[in-house]
């Protein structure tokens, strides 16, 4: 894809498999913050082949092991944005999986809830 920012750019690939990698969110969220996205371009997790999914999942254990020894987690956040609406910003399939640590946001509970914030605290 001539216009994709992950198909154009040359990645720093920090481990990846067959047909996925993982890489370094370069606007992270918290330290260790990290990508994972397949090496074909694909729109978003639906346009996933069966095979994709399963070496993205692969993927996401790895990073578990990756983010564990290296960044000492507190908790996870994973998670896909699947379309301009629910904030998808970049036409890449892109998995985050962001480390979270005790005291980096007052409140933590909802977790994921908290991309629309007035449904975070229930």
């Amino acid at each position: 894809m001539t216009n994709c920012p992950f198909c154009q750019a040359d990645l720093a690939i920090v481990f990846e498999n067959r047909s996925c990698v993982a890489i370094f969110d370069c606007n992270p969220v918290s330290p260790g913050h990290l990508l994972l996205l397949p090496k074909a371009h694909r729109l978003d997790y639906f346009a996933l082949t069966e095979a994709e999914k399963r070496e993205m999942e692969d993927l996401i254990l790895k990073s578990r092991v990756y983010l564990a020894q290296h960044f000492a987690p507190d908790g996870y956040n994973i998670g896909y944005n699947c379309g301009i609406a629910a904030g998808q910003s970049i036409l890449h399939c892109h998995c985050h999986v962001i480390p979270r640590y005790f005291g980096d946001t007052q409140e933590p509970k909802g977790g994921v809830r908290g991309v629309i914030p007035a449904k975070q605290s229930y």
